[in-house]
């Protein structure tokens, strides 16, 4: 959820450092800070905010080096402040730190029994001083940092700079994801970087290396070292990330969010692209080595946004491959002891690749079912690395906390694997197949007549905007994405949003309806629309202000005629648009809401 972003260059890198941090904005944080190393000593600069207020800071003593280290922190141990920002510093160690140190109470004990006092309330600044006392103890910094991770249980990224040695960074990777950047040779130097994501390093270097669990290394100029948790040297694969995938600008949109909105088909049409076979109307090869035929069920995991696209894709499994589907949350399937049978097929979903709780339950999962697939934006992720299989949603970057295109990409990678299921099983025709590619071919065209109607939707959410709750309904399909249109309100509007399967109502919730009561409904297709018409009838007949999503007449916002697959889509977007005007109409930071972080790197 932090960010970290380290140089080891051969001239001045504070300006760079900001720019890096600036690129990790996105993850979520309340407060920052760098540390430079002069040649000679360390100096620190932080601030409690927005990054901001640490540039404001800089422009009036901005201190130099050509080595340093970044940080935005997002609060754990202790509040926003100065104390507890990063970069720790204790006697000769300066050290930045994304994660979750378990042990940092005993840690703690057993510094205070040697008499160090400690300046923050942070698990962080335990690793520092323990590292700094081990100093002291040993011949070398490789045998004192290799023991500081032998000792620290939980997750970390660590990158650690020393007083004495201005030309070397120590990094380490345990659960939580740190890339090393490797830069143009210049004048026979190369200068290295460190960054929690590709993105960061983006301005600097298109060759990346990522660090595996257990991972850590020594970065000089021109040498990158790298030992496994083993302390035996190892050598990890540098890639080359094509620019494209790290473009990030909001280009003519006030917000990423509004931005990522628009973007969907594209998006879409890029993934629709790798999927199928537009002139044949038929599926290409879509996670070839999964043997679906021989699975007796299918496990979706994910946490939030991703979790609800796991929900709504379920239906379309079962019902398309005709296989039983459970989804879970990884934040709680790591936790349970599930009886399986080992042919069980798995499949995660996550945005960055990197959330905790999904790579956790993933790894968990090793050998134990017959496949372990990934749905990822993010192809060289710490969760794609460790799946058997992956499929690339092809979103490109997603900045705004809120996920809008990342979420669709989701949902069509999902379908990919029902119409891909349901061939190998023979539960889909050959015919039925064929018009259902049909219907998906019509999508990035279905997602751009629904941007179009944005105007209607954003009157619609100044009536809204006010509220202090909204209660979200939909049927089948449209449950899920109501769940998901409650998130997205809450996350970036801060009102109180629930979300509830239309058939429940009576059984508790229509308690909670009295005159003017704001209600979304998300109108059924077919068979359900008159079931749907009637929970209607029962809000407004207790006076809700209705708020009703579909393709009928009646509806006050109306949605393109579609298919009963690419519909589901359209009523995304919708929402989408909704909590996005809805946020703007309060004022309230779209793309970085409080407390919440892009991507969940730590539990």
């Amino acid at each position: 959820m932090c960010g970290i972003v380290g140089i080891v260059g051969q001239s001045d890198v504070c300006a760079r450092l900001i720019a890096g941090l600036e690129r990790l904005e996105y993850r979520g944080y309340d407060s920052a800070g760098i540390a430079l190393h002069d040649g000679t000593s360390v100096t620190l600069r932080r601030a409690v905010g927005k990054l901001a207020n640490l540039k404001s800071d800089l422009e009036q003593d901005c201190p130099v080096g050509r080595v340093g280290i970044g940080h935005t922190r997002w609060a754990t141990h202790g509040a926003a402040s100065v104390p507890n920002a990063h970069p720790h510093q204790v006697g000769n160690v300066t050290l930045v730190h994304n994660g979750i140190i378990e042990n940092h109470t005993e840690l703690r004990a057993e510094l205070a029994e040697q008499g160090v006092e400690l300046a923050s309330e942070t698990d962080t600044e335990v690793a520092a001083a323990w590292l700094n006392n081990r100093l002291a103890q040993v011949d070398t910094l490789d045998e004192a940092f290799a023991d500081l991770l032998d000792t620290l249980v939980g997750s970390y990224a660590l990158s650690v700079i020393f007083d004495g040695y201005p030309e070397l960074m120590f990094v380490a990777r345990q659960g939580s994801p740190l890339a090393i950047g490797y830069g143009d040779m210049r004048d026979g130097v190369r200068e290295m970087f460190v960054g929690s994501d590709a993105l960061a390093l983006a301005p600097f270097t298109d060759q990346i290396c990522y660090l595996e669990d257990g991972d850590w290394a020594a970065i000089r100029p021109n040498e990158v070292a790298i030992f496994d948790q083993a302390r035996r040297p190892v050598t990890r694969d540098i890639l080359t990330i094509a620019s494209d995938a790290l473009k990030a600008d909001k280009g003519r949109w006030p917000h990423y969010m509004r931005k990522e909105i628009e973007e969907q088909p594209e998006s879409l049409g890029r993934l629709l692209i790798t999927l199928v076979n537009h002139t044949q109307q038929d599926l290409k090869p879509i996670l070839p080595d999964i043997d679906f035929a021989a699975a007796d069920r299918i496990i979706l995991l994910a946490c939030g946004t991703a979790h609800y696209a796991c929900h709504l894709a379920s239906y379309w499994i079962e019902a398309i491959a005709r296989i039983p589907v459970e989804i879970d949350l990884a934040s709680e399937y790591r936790y349970r002891n599930r009886p399986l049978t080992g042919r069980e097929i798995v499949i995660v979903v996550s945005q960055s690749g990197e959330t905790a709780d999904t790579l956790s339950a993933l790894t968990a999962l090793a050998g134990k079912v017959s496949a372990r697939v990934a749905v990822v934006n993010v192809s060289t992720s710490s969760v794609a690395r460790e799946a058997d299989a992956v499929l690339d949603i092809q979103a490109g970057p997603e900045i705004g906390v809120a996920s809008t295109k990342a979420f669709t990409g989701q949902l069509l990678a999902l379908m990919g694997v029902a119409l891909s299921a349901g061939r190998q099983r023979g539960a889909l025709g050959t015919d039925d197949l064929a018009e259902l590619v049909s219907e998906l071919t019509s999508l990035p065209r279905i997602v751009a007549d629904t941007l179009g109607r944005a105007a209607d939707v954003e009157a619609a959410a100044s009536e809204l905007a006010t509220a202090s709750d909204i209660y979200v309904l939909g049927r089948d399909v449209n449950y899920p994405l109501a769940l998901e249109a409650a998130l997205k309100i809450k996350e970036i509007s801060y009102i109180h949003a629930e979300a509830y399967a239309a058939g429940e109502l009576k059984h508790g919730p229509i308690a909670l309806i009295d005159q003017g009561t704001p209600v979304i409904m998300f109108d059924s297709q077919g068979d359900l629309h008159e079931k749907t018409s009637s929970n209607v009838a029962e809000v407004s007949a207790r006076g809700a202000k209705l708020v009703r999503i579909g393709a009928s007449q009646e509806c006050d916002l109306l949605v393109p005629e579609a298919g009963k697959i690419t519909t589901s889509f359209a009523y995304a977007v919708i929402a989408q648009l909704l909590a996005y005007f809805i946020a703007v109409a309060k004022g309230t930071d779209v793309d970085q809401p409080r407390n919440l972080a892009k991507s969940v790197t730590v539990e």
